[in-house]
């Protein structure tokens, strides 16, 4: 059991520098050369396989620093299912190293093998963690800061949806929602911030909703907390923008996955959560000097 721990994994690729014994001349092969030229050969021989050995270290140093300093380094909360995990693995097939973090631990464990598989070039770092608690959100930071030399992508994913009625719902459950859809949101971005202003970028999607453009039937509290991400989102935007950094809010519609299990839904009437993902990579990867505000999608056939 990894209460608030986190499981760690790097792809086991190691730089070897070989080398091999230089092999004394024969005697009997320069009996009519002076021992002077054979001691001459001999200190050539050894000079340039130090030169080789030594250059060859050189150049793999090079390729280290180089990796080290090209890897891009994400973190995506609520990445275990959905959206949260497309987004993860688009990440990862495009060379970054991932954070990620969910409430099951097993689902995981069962990630972290299956990226460790797929993806051996980059880091998973997998942390369990309940957003609805504050001190869960802090200790996942510490952990994204203590491996993960710098963060370029920061997804605030993680979120629930409860819908009802406000005359109805269960007493606490704005609560709930505030905490889990804006607050962890509110306190990760806080936390991460100030390494991601000393480098001068980054870019910072806030998964919102439909739910945050419009009222809908039965959206209650959850159309609150994501009305309130979407302000935070703008505010975040309108703050940061002379750091260089970016601020994208995301509003899906009705997207695949288990919350629409036993549905009735047919899958064609939603959106694949591998759009979404498709279309933050594509907002990730304009010039420097563009930035996509509000990102906003829908079913081809509208909400459901």
């Amino acid at each position: 059991m990894i209460s608030h721990g986190s499981i760690f994994a790097r792809a086991p690729v190691q730089y070897r520098i070989h080398t091999a014994k230089l092999n004394k001349f024969p005697a009997k092969q320069y009996q009519k050369q002076s021992r002077k030229a054979v001691i001459s050969r001999q200190h050539s021989a050894k000079s340039s396989f130090r030169f080789c050995t030594s250059a060859f270290g050189f150049l793999t140093l090079i390729c280290l620093h180089e990796m080290k300093k090209t890897m891009q380094y994400a973190v995506v909360t609520g990445a275990t299912q959905g959206i949260g995990k497309a987004i993860a693995e688009r990440l990862l097939k495009e060379g970054f190293s991932v954070a990620i973090c969910a409430r099951n631990e097993q689902d995981l464990r069962n990630l972290q093998t299956d990226w460790a598989r797929q993806y051996p070039h980059a880091k998973v770092l997998c942390v369990t963690a309940d957003f609805s608690k504050h001190e869960d959100v802090l200790l996942f930071a510490a952990e994204v800061t203590a491996n993960f030399p710098q963060v370029d992508i920061l997804v605030n994913n993680a979120g629930i949806f409860i819908p009802g009625l406000l005359a109805e719902e269960p007493e606490g459950l704005l609560e709930t929602l505030m905490q889990v859809n804006l607050y962890s949101a509110y306190h990760l971005t806080r936390t991460l911030l100030p390494d991601m202003k000393a480098k001068g970028s980054g870019h910072i999607f806030n998964m919102c909703s439909v739910a945050s453009l419009k009222s809908y039937p039965n959206g209650g509290s959850y159309s609150i907390s994501k009305y309130a991400l979407l302000g935070f989102s703008e505010n975040l935007r309108e703050e940061l923008k002379n750091d260089n950094i970016k601020v994208t809010a995301v509003c899906p519609g009705a997207t695949n996955s288990r919350s629409w299990e036993g549905s009735g839904i047919p899958e064609e009437r939603i959106m694949a959560p591998e759009d979404i993902a498709n279309m933050l990579w594509a907002a990730y990867t304009l010039s420097a000097q563009a930035d996509v505000e509000l990102l906003v999608m829908r079913p081809l056939k509208g909400d459901l």
